[in-house]
């Protein structure tokens, strides 16, 4: 019994040495302090241009799990900071040209508004507080009655809502039932001798195919997602896949300090790799790749409204080169719009646009410029970032949203003396 006691007594003390030491680790925040970030500074240099609402991506040390901080700067302005794994994301109030404004990384998360995310069976739902943003279908969406099952898709965003709710998107319409909401396909392609068109779905030659949810998350800065497509050949004997495809989609809280956020920000890359040791070949085309479809009553000549970085419109922009385009209409009685912002690292970047004379849609196209291929070991990315606001389009703001998204801030991270 004496050895027995003995023990006991050894575990009591050990137990109470740890709860010791994990209580002098809480701050006054009363959340556990962890040095290897609450040390750090940032330093954000703005560069050449004025910053305003811009989203700042820091690199940071390694910390599973670490999210509850904030930056201070030194007159004691808290600001919210998201930590991921080996990143973190605040987004930069204002900031003049040429100079620079440091902070420190201090424990604890700051109440307020958070970028919220719900997985329900078949969907994925971001949101800005209770304002939702967009939709990602992870499962086929049913198709509406009378069309045939051959369209149902899943792995695209509809529907996407600007500030005020307005949905600028559209799914399974009547014209051409292939078209879903923001999605991603490929027309005209060559495997292994054959032609499988995996944007026009009714051909039955392609398809685009989730395989996996992988991750989620949500925060005080961004929510997000990550999944995987996979494009389906099924003009061969037995269906084969062609290529893989992965989406990482970032939905972001900005204000400009009113009311109401002006806009709303997200940002999609597409990531593609080939499935074997077979190329997919893309020949020349007027259509293809990431693309937008609006609503219904947007259809005709005159109904949707087109603004491109060069200031062309649907009558001159079909095959033009864009920085960013502006795609909009009436819904509800009021003016509501969407704008896809092309990053200066894509494949041939400013990719060509196709403006359709009459149907409301529109994609960066890469392959109006020839032929080209996704082949082993060389892997296909593209990045957009989407801008949905209400009224007409503010080509000023566009400029200003696309060269934060080209040249970001220069960030410097420090630890401590």
């Amino acid at each position: 019994m004496s050895n027995v006691s003995s023990i006991q007594s050894s575990t009591r003390c050990v137990c109470l040495l740890l709860i010791a030491a994990a209580l002098s680790a809480i701050g006054a925040t009363g959340q556990a302090q962890d040095p290897a970030l609450s040390a750090h500074t940032v330093t954000v240099a703005a560069g050449g241009m004025d910053r305003r609402a811009t989203v700042v991506s820091v690199p940071l040390p390694a910390v599973p799990g670490a999210d509850a901080y904030h930056l201070e700067t030194p007159s004691g302005t808290s600001v919210p900071l998201q930590v991921g794994d080996t990143r973190a994301w605040f987004v930069l109030d204002r900031l003049q040209a040429e100079q620079e404004r440091t902070y420190q990384i201090e424990p604890g998360a700051m109440s307020g508004t958070e970028v919220g995310l719900r997985k329900a069976g078949a969907t994925v739902d971001i949101s800005v507080g209770d304002t939702p943003v967009l939709r990602y279908w992870v499962k086929p969406r049913p198709v509406p009655p009378g069309v045939d099952s051959i369209y149902e898709r899943g792995g695209y965003l509809h529907p996407v809502r600007t500030p005020s709710g307005r949905v600028v998107t559209g799914d399974y319409p009547d014209d051409h039932k292939h078209h879903h909401g923001l999605w991603s396909a490929w027309t005209e392609t060559r495997f292994r001798g054959r032609a499988p068109d995996f944007w026009n779905m009714g051909s039955g030659t392609g398809e685009v195919q989730v395989m996996a949810l992988d991750s989620t998350w949500s925060g005080p800065v961004q929510a997000g997602l990550t999944a995987r497509h996979r494009y389906v050949d099924r003009m061969g004997p037995a269906p084969v896949t062609a290529l893989y495809e992965e989406w990482t989609l970032r939905v972001y809280r900005v204000s400009t300090g009113g009311e109401r956020p002006d806009y709303r920000l997200f940002d999609l890359t597409v990531a593609q790799t080939t499935a074997s040791n077979s190329p997919l070949i893309l020949p020349e085309y007027r259509y293809g790749g990431v693309a937008v479809r609006g609503p219904d009553a947007w259809y005709g000549s005159d109904n949707a409204r087109f603004l491109t970085s060069a200031g062309r419109t649907r009558a001159d922009g079909n095959r033009s080169r864009g920085l960013w385009n502006y795609f909009g209409g009436t819904v509800g009685g009021k003016r509501a719009g969407i704008a896809m912002l092309g990053h200066p690292t894509n494949f041939r970047a400013p990719q060509p646009l196709r403006i359709p004379e009459e149907m409301p849609y529109f994609t960066f196209a890469p392959s109006q410029l020839g032929q080209w291929r996704i082949a082993p070991g060389r892997p296909y990315e593209a990045r957009y970032r989407f801008v949905t606001f209400d009224g007409p389009p503010d080509p000023a703001l566009l400029d200003r949203l696309w060269r934060d998204y080209a040249y970001p801030p220069t960030v410097t991270v420090q630890p401590a003396d």
